[in-house]
């Protein structure tokens, strides 16, 4: 599963946001808001310990063994999930608002645009909410924690719309925003490749991981179809 929500971020970051950013801002510079995202999260990480990830049969060996250091190791994996849903979670949630501000302008031209929309994208927001719940899950053993992130994650749609609505109303750039959702696009794969990757590669194995995050990839690549088909021809995401 945490392969599985590592395809998820991948195709959000690569085939969503920043593939808008290119298209709707140029591929030079759609290019540098991307990477500068990669680095700016890249020097963020160093200054973050993390710790050193051991394989999960070590750990399983330890347990056997009644080896006190089994638990210390397992407890070192459950903090470094942790700290991979957490920014999931930041990631989804600065993914999340543009899909608000969609909605509101949907609903402007119609109601019958808006509800599409709303309906849509409240399907879309499945894979996420698993990518966020999951690590939360397994980190915390709680279900109402990762309940209660993957939702506030959530949130983040209406906070989209009150932004739009209320805060911009006239100057929000669309270069600005689209190059700031690039970056997080950058953000999003180096986290992905950087912390998920790892985790699922240890805990599932190598091929199994692999097969994980491309399922992962092509269940977001269908929701986003079914998101694009929604939209009018005039919007995009």
């Amino acid at each position: 599963m945490q392969g599985f929500a590592a395809g998820l971020m991948l195709c959000i970051s690569f085939l969503d946001l920043a593939h808008n950013a290119i298209n709707s801002i140029g591929f030079l510079k759609g290019n540098l808001w991307f990477f500068g995202g990669v680095v700016f999260f890249g020097i963020i990480a160093n200054f973050i310990p993390e710790p050193t990830l051991t394989s999960s049969l070590d750990v399983k060996s330890k347990k056997k063994n009644g080896d006190q250091g089994g638990k210390d190791i397992m407890k070192k994996h459950r903090r470094q999930v942790l700290f991979s849903g957490i920014i999931t979670a930041i990631g989804i949630s600065l993914h999340n608002f543009p899909e608000g501000m969609a909605v509101f302008l949907g609903s402007l031209k119609g109601i019958r645009v808006g509800i599409n929309l709303a309906v849509a994208i409240a399907l879309h927001n499945i894979p996420e909410g698993v990518a966020v719940a999951l690590p939360i899950y397994y980190a915390t053993q709680s279900k109402w924690q990762a309940f209660k992130l993957a939702t506030l994650s959530g949130l983040a749609e209406p906070l989209g719309v009150v932004l739009v609505a209320y805060l911009f109303p006239s100057s929000l750039s669309p270069e600005i925003l689209e190059g700031l959702l690039g970056s997080v696009g950058g953000v999003m794969a180096f986290l992905t490749l950087h912390e998920m990757l790892p985790l699922a590669f240890d805990y599932a194995g190598q091929k199994q991981a692999v097969k994980a995050v491309f399922f992962g990839m092509a269940f977001m690549s269908a929701s986003l179809y079914l998101l694009e088909i929604s939209l009018p021809d005039e919007m995009s995401l």
